[in-house]
């Protein structure tokens, strides 16, 4: 949404709502179609205060593919068996990592290989020959999933409310707060079938959720009363890289006539994203790797939130002392960034950094992993705009070989990115829409 001054990022855009206390949004959607979602904004109550925004195009006009006979959004989530908001203050508390969620869910539910959901599993009924669009939403809080349904094909039309060329696959997979509407033909032998979603995880040795959420496709004219189990999808095994990069590379976004990719470039940022390892004396508060604290860092910055007063609210009324303007656009030390890297880069300075861009200029940023305690993918959103997704490669960024491979044409257009594990990836945009424009990544730290 480009409605700067209601986008909910507590303490950033505005102030978080109080308990008790209710708030109205009123936002402007601005040539806009497809599935976006909303989600809580504050700490890590966007575990569970989800829900899907669905766009339809205007009166007279339709889509871009042909009319499907049924429409289903798939929210795809992840469930704790504690309280959401005590595993992040342990983390918080500890400085070591959060501990993993015990399942994930397809619409609140991690379907009937649970016990406890067995009957609760979501069910969608189809019949012989129809065509449904299912809006699949990653609402987890850091993980990446697969997802699939077992002898059916899916066909990728649009991602993160754009329209793209379609293509085929038998996976998709779906980043932190992105969205992929593909098609699905029911044209298998009538049965009921799996949909099921797990983990794609990249971080070596890194403990991660390696469990398998269901849901079931079910056609009408099955045969009644079968209480056979559904046949399971074949999904990837949890780091299959090569599976996620031949996927991503089929985008090609649709873009309209009057829609250009920026080709002159007037702000060329170069951030590097990843973990950080801040020292600390050994204790209760030092439960990370050798006696650190976890940190995530951009441009060897971790970023503090402000505590009483937001970033847009102090910039609109020149409150001093909330932030400052020095966020460096490039690192403040080059260094082979996917290599080996010394340990005296591990540990980043913590502040409340900005950096201001121009109403009006075009913008690129690199947006390159570390192996600053691990290489592995980060889901990168940018609150405001959608961009454009003009490159992506594994390895450092390389500006003399890697731009000329650079798609102008028909780039992806996204909001969220999930950066390849141990490589980069470059977005475009126009810097017109005003406001706190804000880059997230989305480790707890």
């Amino acid at each position: 949404m480009r409605t700067p001054w209601a986008d909910g990022p507590e303490y950033v855009t505005q102030c978080p709502i109080r308990p008790g206390a209710t708030y109205t949004y009123r936002f402007t959607i601005e040539d806009q179609e497809g599935t976006l979602w909303w989600h809580a904004h504050s700490r890590w109550l966007r575990a569970t205060v989800y829900g899907a925004i669905v766009i339809f195009p205007k009166f007279g006009s339709s889509y871009p593919f042909p009319k499907p006979n049924l429409e289903v959004p798939i929210i795809l989530g992840e469930w704790w068996n504690r309280n959401i908001i005590d595993v992040m203050r342990q983390a918080l508390f500890t400085g070591a990592a959060p501990n993993v969620s015990d399942a994930y869910t397809i619409n609140g539910q991690p379907g009937d290989l649970y016990r406890c959901s067995s009957k609760a599993t979501t069910k969608i009924s189809v019949k012989s020959g129809e065509t449904i669009l299912l809006r699949v939403i990653n609402a987890a809080l850091n993980q990446q999933l697969f997802f699939s349904i077992a002898n059916h094909k899916l066909t990728v039309v649009e991602a993160d409310a754009n329209y793209h060329k379609p293509f085929t696959t038998r996976v998709i997979m779906v980043a932190p707060g992105q969205t992929t509407n593909v098609l699905l033909t029911a044209d298998q032998p009538p049965a009921r079938y799996y949909m099921a979603a797990s983990a794609y995880a990249t971080a070596q040795n890194a403990p991660f959720d390696n469990t398998t959420t269901t849901a079931i496709l079910e056609y009408q004219n099955a045969q009644s009363g079968s209480s056979s189990r559904p046949v399971l999808p074949q999904l990837p095994t949890f780091n299959d890289t090569a599976t996620v990069t031949a996927f991503t590379s089929q985008f090609r976004s649709i873009l309209p006539t009057n829609v250009k990719v920026p080709t002159q470039i007037d702000e060329n940022l170069f951030f590097t994203v990843g973990l950080g390892l801040i020292n600390c004396t050994p204790g209760p508060r030092c439960q990370g790797p050798n006696n650190t604290r976890f940190a995530a860092s951009m441009n060897n910055v971790s970023f503090v939130l402000p505590r009483r007063t937001s970033l847009q609210q102090a910039a609109y009324q020149n409150i001093p002392g909330i932030f400052t303007t020095d966020f460096p656009p490039v690192p403040p030390v080059k260094f082979d960034y996917t290599g080996n890297v010394s340990r005296a880069l591990w540990q980043p300075t913590s502040g409340t950094k900005l950096y201001k861009l121009k109403f009006g200029s075009n913008v690129q940023i690199v947006l390159q992993d570390t192996a600053i305690v691990t290489t592995e993918d980060h889901p990168i959103h940018l609150h405001g705009y959608h961009f454009f997704v003009v490159g992506q490669g594994f390895g450092n960024f390389n500006p003399q070989t890697d731009t000329s491979k650079f798609n102008l044409v028909d780039p992806p257009v996204r909001n969220t990115i999930d950066v390849p594990v141990g490589g980069w990836a470059v977005i475009r945009f126009v810097a017109d829409n005003p406001g706190e424009i804000h880059v997230i990544f989305f480790p707890v730290y």
